[in-house]
């Protein structure tokens, strides 16, 4: 009601978005994971709701689909760029890969001095099972159209040619990844050696340009805005099925194990 008193002046707000998760993964089923559709609301009503000074959002990522972080990304800067609003970063546990994506939509990028950042490459694991069928008696029938529909079968030995088509698909999208670090980073990166999938920690990604500082979301923006601003915290709203707690148990046998796999990489516990 404040805002509607005359004479009586409003605190300034800054709006919070959490992303959390990986990125196109277990969101499919209601989980943690992220993808465009389910954020956009979220940060429709950050930039638009209120008239706020800024919005911040808060990463914890290692990363995923490289079409979902692109897509909430371009989103990010869409809706900053139509309502001219700043955006800051600030990246918890990891902010890696597509994680780091996400964050290089916002101007500026603050980190804890343990936060893992960077991870700029792209990869593809996955498994080889020669042989395994026929030694446990097991016939195995693919038929397709299309010599190279079944690229990559985990089934039958690995072939030169689908591993350097598989090359040539990373190189792309390893570049597109580059291009988009260097148009939000620009001049503060500290050069080309960067996008080779490494990662870094704390003060060393201030150095080497990655991300402005290290930083905590509450006592950054009060600096910023006042002692008084208002936090305008924008949750995603829970499905059905995690409303009656299904969810974690059908995200733990179909999306789960998969999503470990990337924050594992990532595990440095104390």
């Amino acid at each position: 009601m404040r805002k509607y008193i005359p004479g009586l002046k409003s605190h300034p707000a800054v709006s919070v978005v959490r992303l959390s998760g990986v990125i196109g993964g277990a969101s499919r089923l209601g989980g943690s994971g992220l993808n465009d559709a389910g954020v956009a609301p979220l940060l429709e009503k950050a930039f638009r709701k209120g008239n706020p000074k800024a919005v911040a959002l808060v990463i914890n990522s290692p990363g995923g689909s490289p079409v979902q972080s692109s897509l909430i990304g371009a989103r990010i800067r869409r809706l900053a760029e139509e309502t001219d609003t700043k955006v800051y970063a600030f990246c918890e546990d990891v902010a890696a890969s597509g994680g780091y994506w996400l964050a290089c939509a916002a101007d500026e990028i603050y980190v804890d001095a343990s936060s893992v950042v960077g991870s700029i490459g792209v990869i593809s694991a996955s498994f080889g099972f020669t042989g395994l069928l026929e030694k446990h008696g097991v016939e195995r029938r693919v038929h397709t159209a299309g010599e190279d529909k079944s690229m990559l079968d985990p089934f039958r030995p690995e072939r030169a040619e689908d591993v350097e088509r598989l090359k040539d698909l990373q190189r792309v999208i390893h570049g597109n990844f580059i291009d988009h670090v260097k148009s939000r980073r620009g001049g503060k990166l500290s050069g080309d050696d960067l996008f080779t999938g490494e990662i870094w920690v704390g003060q060393k990604a201030v150095e080497v340009g990655l991300v402005d500082g290290v930083a905590h979301p509450v006592p950054f923006l009060k600096k910023q805005f006042g002692d008084n601003v208002k936090f305008n915290v924008q949750g995603q709203r829970k499905s059905l099925l995690q409303r009656f707690g299904l969810a974690a148990a059908a995200q733990d046998v179909l999306g789960g194990v998969e999503d470990q796999m990337l924050w594992s990489r990532y595990g440095v516990n104390v």
